[in-house]
C-alpha cells in the first residue's frame, strides 16, 4: 500500500506560503506558512499533521491488539505532541485515555505499551523519543 500527499511553497520562508493535498483530498489545498508553524498563524503544519498520524495509527494498532487478547474498547482517545526543538524533531508524546470493560490496569499498560512500540508510526519514528501516558478511565 502506498499513499501520497504534495506539497507547494511559494516565496521566502518567513513571507512565503504553501498549501498541502492529500490523496484522500481530506487535506485540499490547505493553507501553510511560517506562522502556522511557528505562531498561531491560520492553516496547519508538519509537526501538527506528524501528531494526528501518530495518535491515529496508535489508535488503530492498540484496537488489534485489545481485539487479539479478547477486549473491545469503548473509546480510545489519544492526544500526540509532536515537538521541534532547535530545528529537530525529537520527540512524540501520546496521551490516551481509554475505556475497555473487563480490563485490568496491568492488562491494558502491557497491551498499550505493546501498541505503542508496534504501530507503523512509532516505528517510522524510532529515531525520536516516544513516550505514553495511559489512563484507564470508567
Amino acid at each position: 500500500m502506498k499513499r501520497t500527499a504534495s506539497a507547494i511553497w511559494n516565496g521566502t520562508i518567513k513571507e512565503g506560503s504553501g498549501n498541502i493535498s492529500t490523496q484522500s483530498t481530506v487535506l485540499n489545498k490547505t493553507q501553510y506558512s511560517f506562522n502556522s508553524r511557528f505562531a498561531e498563524g491560520v492553516g496547519t503544519n508538519p509537526e501538527e499533521l506528524m501528531a494526528a498520524a501518530h495518535a491515529g495509527c496508535f489508535n488503530m494498532k492498540l484496537t488489534l491488539d485489545l481485539e487479539a487478547a479478547g477486549f473491545k474498547a469503548d473509546t480510545l482517545e489519544t492526544t500526540a505532541a509532536v515537538t521541534l526543538d532547535n530545528g529537530t524533531i525529537t520527540r512524540s508524546d501520546l496521551a490516551l485515555k481509554a475505556k475497555i470493560p473487563g480490563i485490568s490496569n496491568e492488562q491494558f499498560q502491557e497491551i498499550a505499551a505493546g501498541a505503542k512500540a508496534g504501530c507503523p508510526v512509532s516505528r517510522a519514528y524510532a529515531a525520536i523519543e516516544i513516550s505514553l501516558q495511559a489512563e484507564l478511565v470508567g
